[in-house]
């Protein structure tokens, strides 16, 4: 079932997005070359907590972290550690959630570590133009297939291949609601978007094959052919028939301005 909120539930919502935004700031203030990925997740659990909501994805059907961070050919789930050292050219995607005022907040991004290869940051810089083109067909009476076509068709142009076992979802008091919200898709096709729906917009795009393999570890999913994947998430809200984006990434690229690692 597809639950619609009100303007002041949205409202809510949009609170616990923009905290998502500025913990996912704090994190990219330490993202550099020697960070264990372990020491990410704390920075983000504590600022969480200190300004008054809980870590949404902690305990969260078992996760046994506040962020997911997925180095390199890792496409979404992993799991924070000790041992995971970020080095120089590395890729790591953060995705973040918060819970505060009985809704959730959830976003990602992927960040670069140090100088990437200049191939690489195309693939980035693609994925999150993907999540704009789709955010940009998103409105009252659209069908589903229309937003997840724009993602598929932009990055398959590129020369890129999105992941089909994983898709983005509807958002609300929990973390996963209906519908499911694919990267790919027949423009024309799928459920009517309406006002008062709030989805999460993630294509997760790959260098190389879509193909993808689940780790023993239960959570982490990485490439098939070990090439690297690229993610970023935006949770949006149809409003009075307009899109309105809750969650932000300007609190994130002020930092990676002020530090000059932008694309």
């Amino acid at each position: 079932m597809i639950y619609l909120k009100t303007n002041e539930e949205i409202e809510l919502m949009r609170l616990s997005n923009q905290l998502v935004g500025k913990t996912l700031a704090e994190v990219a203030k330490v993202i550099k070359p020697g960070v264990s990925t372990l020491e990410l997740d704390k920075v983000a659990e504590a600022f969480i907590r200190d300004n008054g909501a809980t870590p949404a994805f902690l305990g969260y059907g078992g996760f046994p972290n506040s962020l997911c961070t997925s180095v390199n050919d890792h496409v979404v789930h992993g799991i924070p550690s000790a041992s995971t050292i970020l080095k120089e050219g590395d890729i790591v995607s953060v995705d973040c959630g918060t819970f505060m005022n009985g809704f959730v907040g959830d976003s990602a991004y992927t960040f670069c570590v140090g100088e990437v290869d200049p191939a690489i940051q195309d693939l980035l810089r693609t994925t999150k133009e993907s999540l704009y083109k789709a955010i940009s067909v998103v409105g009252d009476g659209v069908r589903l297939g229309n937003v997840s076509h724009a993602v598929q068709s932009y990055c398959e142009s590129k020369g890129y291949s999105v992941v089909r076992e994983l898709v983005g979802h509807g958002i609300g008091r929990k973390m996963h609601e209906a519908p499911e919200v694919p990267n790919y898709g027949k423009h024309g096709s799928g459920i009517l978007l309406k006002s008062g729906m709030c989805i999460c917009i993630e294509p997760m795009i790959n260098m190389g094959t879509k193909n993808v393999i689940f780790e023993k570890d239960g959570w982490t999913i990485r490439t098939r052919d070990r090439k690297p994947s690229a993610h970023f998430e935006h949770c949006i809200a149809i409003v009075d028939g307009d899109v309105q984006i809750l969650s932000s990434f300007d609190y994130i690229e002020k930092v990676l301005n002020e530090t000059a690692i932008n694309y």
